[in-house]
């Protein structure tokens, strides 16, 4: 942390997962129920066929590629990602669910090198091969050390505050919420006498005051606050108002920064009352590389979000976006071309939503309050 900033590195989606999962040194069992594909491995060959051979076994840094570089050159205080998969080896499938995803307990290293500060659970693969599923997933997370948030063993569990200190005695607390359009089915909801995920049907302002009110019950002066969301769709651009309204309600309560992810590509950012609302990170690592029929919003590219806040305040100072791109299930530096593409979407899609973009010589993109 330098001066009287706080530095957090905001991931999407973290899918290791299914074919990801097959890459590694330690392959889980690749069947799968899926319509199309029963076997994790076709995935891993449909990426091969577009981009070139992929190593295996791979190292377990593989998937993140230049982005480790990237995270450690930006140095933060704080990295936060929403890990969109079980880790198990349940064989638990959850009913009438097509798309499940969990990697190996012995791959979990692929997650360690990036050193998370904290992984949010509430989304809708967690709970992919059931409850005994999800204790095999908080059993091995905390065995390796990794915070946790948004999924626990009862509900005091699931809704309950990560906390990370700072060295001069201030904290980043997370708290992590899944909603039903996300894909988080009612029946996966942490209660008192079951574990599960920390959920909310709709996007209600009496959920964003019982959040936030937990929140100012935790909260020490000097603290960053973070709500991290599973919310929304998987595609297109527009954020509807209920959703909007909920965000808003979650800076007012107090709310430093809103953390949203879901959808496969980023969505739009917004500054409201000086403070970060990210609508969706898009995702950061998965197995789509090959899958065709979304091109038009270029999922290939992966964003890494660097955001700096006022350390008193929670007011955002500057957010700086490295754009990657999945290749050969790694990511890698972007093209300059791509760099601006995603300038030019970005700006258009926040045009009014109180953040002014700006494209640097390096290809990144910073973001300001306008």
């Amino acid at each position: 942390m330098g001066g009287d900033l706080v530095t957090l590195f905001l991931s999407g989606d973290v899918m290791l997962g299914r074919g990801v999962d097959q890459i590694l040194p330690h392959p889980g069992d690749p069947a799968l129920s899926e319509p199309y594909v029963r076997d994790a491995r076709a995935y891993v060959e449909m990426a091969q066929a577009l981009n070139g051979p992929i190593p295996r076994p791979v190292p377990f840094s593989w998937p993140w590629g230049d982005a480790l570089q990237v995270l450690d050159a930006a140095a933060p205080d704080v990295r936060l990602l929403n890990l969109e998969t079980s880790v198990t080896r349940s064989d638990d499938a959850a009913d009438g669910k097509e798309v499940l995803y969990r990697m190996h307990p012995a791959n979990l290293p692929c997650l360690a090198v990036a050193r998370p500060d904290v992984c949010v659970l509430a989304n809708n693969h967690v709970l992919d091969y059931g409850r005994r599923g999800l204790d095999e997933t908080l059993a091995a997370l905390a065995a390796a050390g990794l915070r946790t948030a948004g999924a626990g063993r009862d509900l005091d569990d699931a809704r309950r505050c990560a906390s990370i200190p700072l060295p001069d005695g201030r904290r980043v607390l997370v708290v992590s919420l899944g909603m039903e359009s996300s894909g988080v089915t009612p029946d996966w909801a942490a209660t008192p006498q079951r574990s599960g995920v920390h959920f909310a049907a709709e996007p209600s302002p009496a959920v964003a005051a019982e959040l936030t009110a937990r929140l100012r019950q935790a909260k020490r002066p000097g603290d960053v606050t973070v709500v991290s969301l599973h919310m929304g769709s998987n595609w297109g651009y527009r954020i509807p108002r209920d959703q909007v309204r909920f965000a808003h309600a979650l800076v007012d309560g107090g709310a430093d920064i809103v953390h949203g992810h879901s959808s496969h590509h980023p969505r739009p950012v917004e500054v409201y009352r000086g403070k970060l609302v990210l609508y969706g990170c898009g995702d950061l690592i998965n197995d789509y590389e090959g899958i065709g029929g979304y091109e038009r919003y270029r999922d290939d590219l992966r964003l890494l979000h660097v955001v700096s806040v006022d350390a008193a305040t929670g007011a955002l100072q500057e957010m700086r976006i490295t754009p990657l791109q999945a290749r050969r299930m790694r990511l890698v530096h972007a093209s300059r071309a791509d760099c601006r593409a995603v300038h030019e979407v970005l700006s258009r899609i926040s045009h009014g939503s109180g953040v002014r973009l700006h494209a640097e010589q390096d290809g990144s993109v910073t973001a300001r309050p306008s």
